[in-house]
């Protein structure tokens, strides 16, 4: 079978494994326990307000009309216009206020602790058995066991509280939040800026934007990336300890190429498969957010508002939301499985 066929032999499987998680999406919601339109129940509420809040939402449709009209919003994109149950604003523009907020969060301490985890990882496997290498595993294998709500509030009572150096809540200067519910849910004034010769204008964030939002990043992108590095550490460590003895190591040894060259280039790039596995999966949770971290710092970010979904029974968000992130790991597998080749001649598609 050629990349061709594998290819397309990928593409049907991941279109096959999205629809039968569009339908069990649906499945799971109709099975929970309750009604979501209990949570909303007030005292003294007449008869005929709960059935016009009913008919608002659909819920008195037959379990079929919403099964279909459900697929057919999510493969059509029209999901993202469906109103929240508590916010009553469409779901793509309640996503569209706090995406950038979790893809600078998540992204940033994923890309942060992938970095320091690999390259300490391979300094472990090439010091292995000596102090360095014992102690940055027993570090490793602390911060990677410590809870994260812990972490967060040990670092807002030492930087935020006691030592005051650091904001401890939200993504931005609470001075900004008036300016934030003025405006919709936009920035303070960007900086206007037009391409030269064209008509062409945009919009870049001013350095009171970029400060204000980096102290307030600092303590949670801190927190995550040190949860995180750790098991970036010890998945290079058992990655490249069982390559470095293979026989080519020994070779490129014995024509004088530098070690460092030999463990970046040659170990690390073979050992490199199930690191890729990693990272793809790690990126296709990052809608998902972090929701005790986002929690613990009031962050408010795409995991915040799941949590509370799920708090209130916000149906449309958590079915829209457990789809975006069911194809975004999907779609992560799929070009995982594509680099696997690029990455290891050896690897056959078959």
């Amino acid at each position: 079978m050629g990349l061709r066929e594998y290819v397309v032999k990928r593409l049907v499987f991941s279109i096959v494994l999205v629809i039968f998680v569009a339908i069990l999406n649906f499945i799971i919601f109709e099975l929970m326990p309750g009604r979501p339109e209990d949570v909303f129940l007030r005292p003294g509420m007449k008869k005929e307000q709960i059935d016009a809040m009913i008919r608002l939402w659909e819920l008195d449709r037959p379990v079929y009309e919403r099964f279909f009209k459900m697929i057919y919003n999510l493969f059509s994109g029209n999901f993202l216009n469906t109103v929240s149950f508590v916010s009553r604003r469409a779901i793509g523009e309640e996503i569209s206020l706090r995406m950038t907020n979790t893809l600078v969060l998540i992204g940033s301490s994923t890309i942060l602790s992938m970095l320091f985890g690999i390259v300490l990882g391979v300094i472990c496997a090439y010091k292995r058995g000596g102090k360095l290498d014992s102690g940055l595993v027993l570090v490793s294998l602390a911060t990677y066991s410590f809870p994260t709500f812990w972490m967060g509030m040990l670092a807002i009572m030492i930087f935020g509280i006691q030592l005051k150096w650091l904001p401890t809540a939200h993504p931005y200067p609470e001075a900004w939040t008036s300016i934030y519910a003025s405006t919709g849910g936009f920035p303070p004034p960007f900086i206007a800026a037009t391409i030269p010769g064209t008509a062409i204008s945009f919009s870049i964030p001013s350095w009171i934007e970029i400060a204000g939002r980096l102290r307030h990043l600092v303590l949670p992108l801190s927190v995550l990336t040190l949860f995180q590095y750790g098991g970036w550490l010890l998945l290079a460590r058992a990655s490249i300890l069982e390559t470095i003895t293979e026989d080519y190591v020994t070779t490129a040894r014995a024509k004088g190429i530098k070690e460092r060259t030999i463990l970046f280039k040659h170990v690390l790039k073979n050992a490199s498969l199930p690191l890729v596995t990693s990272a793809a999966l790690s990126f296709g949770f990052m809608l998902g957010g972090a929701i005790i971290t986002e929690g613990v710092f009031s962050y408010q970010g795409l995991g915040a508002w799941v949590w509370s979904a799920v708090q209130v029974k916000d149906f449309p968000v958590l079915q829209a939301m457990f789809f975006i992130i069911a194809v975004c790991v999907i779609v992560a597998n799929f070009i995982a499985d594509l680099l696997y080749g690029v990455l290891d001649p050896r690897i056959k598609y078959g």
